[in-house]
């Protein structure tokens, strides 16, 4: 029971990684991201935890705020969490749960936002959920996506999950042929572009 999970915050209390570890791996550096100088925007999520625990929480973390990389979230992640020294691999049950959770019904902003707080055991303004979500909505403008379905037919979208999810899609499959990892996806086709780069990406670059 000595792990934990940890996270960085930009100077506006959002966070930018989302992160487990034990020992002093809180304070230190790494090839994805750096922590903050200001040790006030380094913070403990949960403490006391076996590894297994730490990384189910990370998991979950990383899911609620999402990945910057993937144009679904805030986070500087490059993975969905889970990975370590241990090699600890998702159950299929949880890779189940999570497949079920990109192609159906999800929570609203507010209930993640109100959920990921919970873990932290504190409570959040109505303004700050406000800010938060508005943040997550100016993020998601950042990529473009053009989608060619299995008749040919062009689509285009800046929200690459919703449209999966209104058409039966995996969007982890659709990210998947954005980087070039596979070909198609039930006969679709999609392509990732730079859309609008709002102020508040030029502000969170750390």
């Amino acid at each position: 029971m000595h792990y934990y999970t940890y996270a960085y915050l930009r100077e506006d209390k959002t966070p930018y990684y989302i992160g487990k570890g034990q020992r002093n791996r809180i304070y230190s550096k790494s090839r994805i991201v750096h922590p903050p100088k200001d040790k006030s925007r380094i913070i403990f999520l949960k403490q006391n935890l076996t590894e297994e625990e730490a990384f189910k929480h990370e998991i979950y973390m990383i899911d609620v705020f999402g990945r910057i990389d993937l144009g679904t979230g805030i986070l500087h992640n490059l993975t969905d969490g889970g990975e370590g020294h241990s090699g600890y691999k998702k159950s299929e049950e949880e890779k189940e749960n999570l497949r079920i959770k990109s192609t159906g019904k999800t929570h609203s902003e507010e209930t993640k936002i109100q959920m990921s707080e919970a873990h932290k055991g504190k409570t959040m303004s109505k303004d700050h959920i406000e800010k938060i979500k508005k943040t997550r909505l100016d993020l998601g403008g950042r990529y473009e996506y053009d989608i060619l379905s299995p008749s040919n037919k062009n689509y285009k979208t800046n929200n690459l999950k919703q449209f999966c999810r209104e058409n039966n899609l995996h969007s982890s499959h659709m990210y998947a042929i954005c980087r070039g990892k596979l070909k198609h996806h039930k006969g679709w086709k999609v392509t990732r572009r730079i859309g609008r780069l709002t102020s508040y990406m030029k502000r969170s670059i750390i």
